[in-house]
């Protein structure tokens, strides 16, 4: 696998919101008792609502006519972020989705915004979520289709990302090559929200952190054992063990190792444990989550024979469940083949948090657009 160069976000600065936001704290915190996850029960405890953007590792302003305006913040790879504007991000996303759970419509953040939505790679879950928080939160999204731009090929990537930019408030990109993101990231005047590519996926790694939040407690010190081919998912869950401490494993054929730079990013960190091994029954000892992927992803389809016969014992099955431990949950990205890569019993099994993972995408995506827009 080549190797990735990960360019640092520009961060921005801490925006106050509109006097909305002491409506959005009273409301959450009058329903807060309604919801039985640990963040939220966490914030009726404390009896606050932060109403105030996450900063990223450090703050910069740009001078516009003389008035200091905030750098545009993207969100392209977990590791542009500390620790703490990870978790802040996280917290909003409980936050705000409580409010959405209690029915309150009254928080409309984005309303009179639009976001533009490129999808070289077609998604039921990225669209939906991204589209449905979007509108939500009182925006409008429109959807860009793999026949709608062809960007690379009909046009190229810094000129879409400079149109755009003229008619949106915030684009969403899921692509192919980890490149086009950061040609657009870079090229785009306002904020490029990283949807999947290749490389890495980090919104989905952001909704699995709050996932694991709210049925387990905690992210810090958990165990998070993958088992499958080393994609982009473990790319994405190395560069979250370089910010924030847990330990890690990817149990995956030999061959089929995730990208070794991206490795030893996270190992020299120093900030989790990690480890790469081929052995799934090994691994999964003591884990308090089980993950598995597909093993062709989109793109690798004509692989998807050759790979069934490599990939045979790393099927996550009950046996294997067994093995983890009786504390131990299922989660899955998904889509899943189920008979492939797990079972349908597991995804099924009451320790399986998928559809709540699955739903998650939502509330996190909504929090990293509120973060990236200075909301």
């Amino acid at each position: 696998m080549a190797a990735i160069s990960c360019h640092s976000a520009v961060p921005s600065n801490k925006v106050s919101l509109s006097s909305s936001c002491s409506a959005f704290s009273s409301n959450l915190l009058s329903r807060s008792s309604r919801f039985t996850s640990a963040s939220v029960r966490s914030q009726a405890i404390h009896g606050r609502i932060s109403c105030q953007a996450s900063s990223a590792t450090s703050s910069s302003s740009s001078s516009v006519n003389g008035q200091a305006t905030p750098e545009k913040t993207d969100f392209v790879h977990i590791s542009d972020f500390d620790k703490s504007t990870i978790m802040r991000i996280l917290d909003r996303a409980a936050e705000v989705k409580a409010l959405l759970k209690s029915g309150d419509r009254a928080f409309l953040p984005f309303k009179g915004k639009t976001m533009a939505m490129i999808f070289a790679k077609p998604s039921m879950r990225t669209r939906v979520s991204f589209e449905t928080g979007f509108f939500l939160l009182g925006g409008h999204a429109i959807y860009l289709g793999p026949d709608d731009i062809q960007m690379g090929k009909r046009e190229e990537t810094r000129d879409v990302a400079r149109v755009l930019s003229r008619y949106n408030d915030i684009i969403m990109a899921r692509v192919f090559a980890h490149q086009d993101i950061l040609d657009l990231a870079k090229y785009a005047s306002v904020p490029v929200i990283n949807g999947l590519t290749d490389y890495n996926h980090p919104c989905q790694i952001m909704a699995d952190a709050l996932t694991m939040i709210e049925h387990i407690g905690q992210l810090e010190g958990t165990k998070v054992v993958y088992v499958g081919d080393g994609n982009n998912i473990v790319h994405s869950w190395l560069l979250l063990a370089s910010v924030i401490p847990f330990h890690f494993v990817c149990a995956c054929p030999k061959g089929f190792e995730p990208d070794a730079k991206t490795v030893e990013k996270a190992q020299l960190a120093g900030i989790s444990k990690i480890e790469i091994t081929n052995d799934p029954k090994e691994a999964v000892v003591g884990a308090d989550v089980v993950y598995s992927d597909v093993w062709a992803s989109m793109g690798q389809k004509e692989e998807a024979a050759h790979r069934r016969k490599v990939f045979q014992g790393f099927q996550v099955d009950e046996d294997l469940m067994k093995i983890a431990g009786p504390k131990a949950y299922f989660m899955h990205c998904l889509p899943a083949e189920r008979g492939v890569e797990v079972t349908d019993g597991v995804i099924e099994a009451p320790n399986s948090i998928v559809f709540p993972q699955a739903e998650n995408r939502m509330h996190a995506q909504n929090a990293i657009m509120l973060h990236a827009l200075g909301l």
